[in-house]
């Protein structure tokens, strides 16, 4: 079976009450448990983390190495566009890397535009709400089964 862990960086705890326009009314628990179902759907087990501390999100990536995790699905929030320490990090792993973004970060502020992880990512999902999650790990699954 696939192991998949998807991780959720920084902010993203307070999804439901942040910025409702942008990101919608959904919480993180919300989010997760429709990724659980999905997961179970395709038959893969699935590992959640979220963490507001940049070295304890890298910290739960080398863990990830480990673990023999099979794919990774990052919504890191504002890290992705400066984070050099979570893009070392990310770059350690073998595994196929899948970024995803609730909204649609190439039409927001031009500093959002950039995403320093974009080199080494299999693939970037963005603009789609929850279903960029989804996407993401559907992306994960596919690449991680080739």
């Amino acid at each position: 079976m696939l192991k998949i862990l998807v991780l959720h960086g920084i902010n993203l705890n307070m999804l439901g009450q942040r910025d409702p326009a942008q990101y919608g009314t959904l919480t993180l628990a919300d989010i997760n448990a429709r990724l659980e179902v999905l997961a179970g759907a395709l038959g893969v087990e699935l590992a959640c983390f979220q963490s507001n501390c940049e070295g304890a999100f890298c910290e739960r990536i080398h863990l990830a190495l480990s673990e023999g995790v099979d794919a990774v699905v990052v919504n890191a929030g504002a890290w992705t566009h400066y984070s050099y320490g979570v893009r070392d990090a990310l770059a350690i792993l073998t595994v196929p890397v899948i970024e995803v973004h609730m909204s649609n970060i190439h039409a927001r502020e031009p500093f959002r535009h950039h995403s320093v992880f974009s080199e080494i990512v299999k693939g970037q999902i963005c603009g789609f709400g929850v279903d960029s999650y989804l996407l993401g790990l559907r992306a994960a699954v596919t690449a991680a089964a080739v």
